[in-house]
């Protein structure tokens, strides 16, 4: 029994949710081996060789790899899957885009956004926006998992896994890359970040969220919003937390303004600390807070902007 993890990357470097979804893969049981299908993508294979618990990594370097297209990483996988128990990927766009045509052509049921491996055959994942938590269990020959990266922790370094290339698959046909517009910022990526403050439909404004970004700033986080905000326009869409948007568990989350409907808490109340500002003694978000304030946020947040040296 061995388990497949579909690593995300952008051919220079790994990223952090195929750690997370290596944990997943180890708890499975089994050898652990991680596809790295890609262009010019050796210094993210070396990463991934480089992941405690990995024994293999599967380099697959075409040129038809380079921009992650999901129907060419989606074919290279299947040419793979019959040597595997369990494929997985992050519950990413990335892997939500590759692992449901595998799960499809392979003709079994996807196993998505799984939070806990109970044993190899079963799992947890969340439902009804995480108020409940199903546990699944799959008699398929071969599990296709996409992995909900705040449920396991990221695989540590100091491995030296064997990284061996394979052929490449022929390029399919169904899609051809166009363009990407990439939203560059100085803070860190949101899915990634340590700290977090997001602000809600509460902030009024989109220029209001100029308020939010000193404490930001001060705090090193990334920003954030409800979907209330995002759908008012204030912020753009690549903002939002929540079941629809991201989901996140930082060490420390600051919600601003934000009521705290179930969608959104879903995406959040994962995270280490939650600290709320409203002025609604009763908004749902107090529920989950570790700390909450009752308080203008006008008032309020430059008052703690000032407090942080």
């Amino acid at each position: 029994m061995a388990a497949l993890v579909v690593a995300e990357h952008d051919n220079a470097s790994l990223k952090g949710s195929t750690l997370n979804t290596i944990t997943a893969a180890l708890a499975c049981g089994g050898e652990v081996h991680v596809l790295v299908a890609g262009h010019n993508c050796a210094v993210a294979a070396q990463a991934a060789a480089a992941a405690a618990g990995v024994t293999k990594v599967l380099v697959a370097d075409a040129a038809p790899f380079a921009d992650g297209l999901a129907e060419n990483i989606a074919a290279q996988v299947l040419a793979l899957a019959s040597a595997y128990s369990h494929i997985l990927a992050p519950a990413t766009a990335y892997g939500k885009n590759i692992l449901p045509r595998v799960a499809a052509t392979l003709d079994v049921g996807q196993i998505s956004e799984i939070t806990k491996v109970d044993s190899p055959d079963t799992f947890e994942r969340p439902i009804y926006a995480g108020n409940a938590i199903a546990t699944v269990q799959s008699s398929d020959a071969i599990k296709v998992i996409t992995v909900r990266t705040t449920g396991f922790d990221a695989a540590a370094s100091g491995g030296s896994a064997a990284i061996e290339n394979i052929a490449a698959v022929a390029e399919t046909g169904q899609s051809a890359f166009v363009s990407r517009e990439l939203a560059k910022s100085d803070r860190p990526e949101l899915t990634a970040a340590k700290i977090i403050v997001s602000g809600g439909r509460g902030m009024g404004s989109g220029d209001n969220f100029k308020i939010l970004e000193p404490l930001a700033d001060r705090l090193g986080a990334a920003m954030g919003a409800s979907r209330a905000a995002v759908d008012a326009g204030y912020v753009p869409n690549d903002w939002q937390v929540g079941q629809t948007g991201k989901i996140v568990a930082p060490s420390l989350y600051i919600a601003v303004g934000i009521s705290g409907a179930i969608q959104h808490l879903a995406g959040m109340k994962d995270s280490k600390t939650i600290v709320a500002i409203n002025k609604d003694a009763e908004a749902p978000i107090f529920s989950v807070a570790d700390y909450g304030l009752v308080a203008d946020l006008f008032e309020a947040v430059p008052q703690l902007v000032a407090e942080l040296h």
